[in-house]
C-alpha cells in the first residue's frame, strides 16, 4: 500500500514538473511578433508605395543599356557598348529623385562603376551638407526606413575598376532574429532585381559585403518630416 502511494506522489510530482516546463514553451508561442524597429508609419507606407511603383522587377534589367532615370532600354538589343551590365546604382539614383533626394547620378556620373562613386560619395562632405548622413548598423537603418526616410545600403568594391553595389531599404516589421540573419529588407536592381529581398540575398555576388562591408546611409524625406 506505502509502494502504491509513494507511486502515486512520484507520478503527481512528474506531471507537475512536466506542466511548469510545458507552460512557458506555451507562452512562448503564444507572444505576438514583435518588430525588431518598430512599426511602420503612414510615411513609412507612403515610401513603400512610390518604391513598388517603380516597377524595377520589370525595368532597370541587366545586359541591356537603360535611360537610368526610368529604365527603360534606350540602345536598343543590338548595343555592346560600355553601361550595359547591371543598374543597381542608377535604379537608386531613380528612387532618390522620385522622394525628392539627391544622391550621384548622371550626369555628374556616367552609370558605368557609378556604385562605387556613390558610395565614395555617401562618406563625403558634400553629401552631408545635402542632407545625408551615416547610420550605424541594420537595426538603425531599417528604424529610419520604416519612418518613411530615404536610407540607401552600399557596398564600394576594393578594387575600384570592378563594380560595387547599391540598394534602397524598404520599411519591414521583421523581427530581431530575422534582421540578425538577413540584415534589412531592400529593393533592387542588379543581376536579379528584387522588389523585395534582404542585405544578405541582394549582396552575395560581392564578396566582403555582407554583413561588414556594407554601409547604410540615410535622408529625411519630406513627408516623412
Amino acid at each position: 500500500m506505502k509502494i502504491h502511494t509513494a507511486g502515486r506522489h512520484v507520478l503527481s510530482t512528474g506531471m507537475l514538473l512536466l506542466v511548469l516546463l510545458l507552460v512557458p514553451v506555451q507562452n512562448m508561442h503564444a507572444v505576438p511578433h514583435q518588430p525588431c524597429c518598430g512599426a511602420t508609419t503612414a510615411a513609412g507606407q507612403r515610401l513603400a508605395t512610390v518604391l513598388d511603383g517603380m516597377n524595377v522587377e520589370a525595368l532597370w534589367i541587366a545586359d541591356q543599356h537603360v535611360n537610368w532615370e526610368t529604365g527603360e532600354p534606350d540602345r536598343g538589343a543590338a548595343y555592346e557598348g560600355p553601361g550595359k551590365h547591371t543598374h543597381c546604382s542608377a535604379f537608386a539614383a531613380a528612387a532618390a529623385k522620385q522622394l525628392g533626394v539627391y544622391i550621384l547620378r548622371p550626369p555628374e556620373h556616367g552609370q558605368l562603376l557609378l556604385a562605387n562613386a556613390q558610395a565614395q560619395w555617401l562618406s563625403s562632405a558634400n553629401s552631408a551638407s545635402q542632407g545625408s548622413r551615416s547610420v550605424d548598423g541594420a537595426a538603425a537603418a531599417q528604424t529610419q526606413a520604416n519612418r518613411g526616410n530615404l536610407v540607401v545600403v552600399v557596398f564600394a568594391n576594393p578594387d575600384q575598376h570592378e563594380p560595387g553595389h547599391v540598394a534602397i531599404v524598404r520599411p519591414s516589421e521583421k523581427s530581431l532574429l530575422a534582421l540578425e540573419r538577413n540584415g534589412p529588407d531592400i529593393i533592387q536592381a542588379g543581376t536579379h532585381n528584387h522588389a523585395r529581398t534582404v542585405v544578405r540575398v541582394g549582396f552575395e555576388n560581392h564578396p566582403g559585403a555582407w554583413p561588414d562591408g556594407v554601409r547604410y546611409y540615410m535622408h529625411v524625406v519630406d513627408s516623412a518630416r
